[in-house]
């Protein structure tokens, strides 16, 4: 599939969050940018590593008036585990998480396709970030994404598009 194109508006969904409570891009226009990015699988390691990032970089995210929602193919049930205990010693989540089961919403974004893993080849998550300002519209995509340093590049490239302000 496609990525969708920069300067449009970004794909509009409607999915569950880690509390079973239905989150759409449409609740942040006109008053938040979006970061959207899609991890593979909850409670792995290269995920928990991105994830634990972008919780320990909150107050920036916040101050960037920009709200972080991880979407992956995970059930309501283990998104909510991994929130609540992505690693023992540092705490829990402080941001959503958005359960895409059937990988529809992955699928307008073009973060669904082929992989390969171990020699294997297979359809999943092809982890990205998409960024969406204000006014609705798709601002950067991100098609590489270093786990390790993901929440620092998101927040310079918020800043370096002039979304901060």
């Amino acid at each position: 599939m496609a990525l969708p194109k920069i300067g449009n508006n970004a794909p509009a969904f409607s999915l569950k969050d880690q509390d079973g409570k239905s989150v759409s891009l449409k609740d942040f226009k006109g008053s938040k940018n979006v970061v959207l990015y899609f991890y593979p699988r909850a409670k792995t390691p290269g995920c928990t590593v991105q994830a634990c990032g972008i919780r320990d970089s909150k107050k920036a995210f916040d101050k960037a008036d920009t709200v972080v929602l991880g979407v992956s193919p995970d059930s309501v049930t283990k998104l909510k585990k991994f929130e609540e205990n992505p690693k023992k010693e540092e705490g829990p989540l402080n941001f959503t998480l958005l359960s895409d089961e059937d990988h529809s919403i992955a699928d307008k974004y073009g973060a669904w396709g082929p992989k390969k893993f171990m020699g294997k080849e297979f359809d999943g998550i092809l982890r990205s970030t998409f960024i969406i300002g204000k006014d609705g519209k798709l601002k950067h995509i991100m098609a590489k994404v270093n786990t390790k340093t993901h929440h620092d590049d998101v927040l310079k490239l918020i800043g370096e598009l002039g979304l901060a302000d």
